[in-house]
């Protein structure tokens, strides 16, 4: 089961390279904030459709959360600006090798830590290496 996971975060994080290419494309023709504009419009209505047929209807409401935890929802559309305004002049390859150091790197610290009610998982050596070898990849990009 465990292996299956893997496969399918390996897969979600291919579909992040379809959408910067998508993106990149979409953002030459209407310009960065409209581009990200319109891929949060399909995922939101994408979204509230599988609310529709398949979330529970007796949920929290999300005002009753804690304000930090909503914060999240800043964090991708900057993503997107960033990935339309950057990827046509480094490439799709070189932004998600950046994008994938920038997330193992702070993962690594969320994990240590048990930031944001995660589970604390030690920084090993094994993982240090892992770190490294994403930043070879990406001064190998880089040269």
């Amino acid at each position: 089961m465990y292996f299956l996971l893997i496969i399918i975060v390996i897969l979600a994080g291919m579909g992040l390279s379809v959408e910067a290419g998508l993106l990149s494309a979409l953002s030459q023709n209407v310009g960065n904030l409209w581009a990200t504009f319109s891929i949060f419009s399909v995922g939101t209505v994408l979204t509230f459709l599988l609310m529709l047929f398949f979330a529970p209807r007796k949920v929290p409401s999300l005002l009753s959360q804690p304000n930090w935890t909503l914060t999240g929802g800043i964090l991708g559309p900057m993503y997107v600006v960033i990935l339309a305004l950057i990827t046509p002049k480094i490439g799709i390859a070189m932004a998600m090798i950046g994008v994938l150091f920038g997330q193992v790197a702070k993962s690594l610290l969320i994990d240590h830590f048990g930031w944001f009610g995660m589970p604390r998982l030690q920084v090993d050596k094994k993982r240090v290496v892992a770190l490294f070898f994403i930043i070879i990849a990406l001064m190998l990009m880089i040269i």
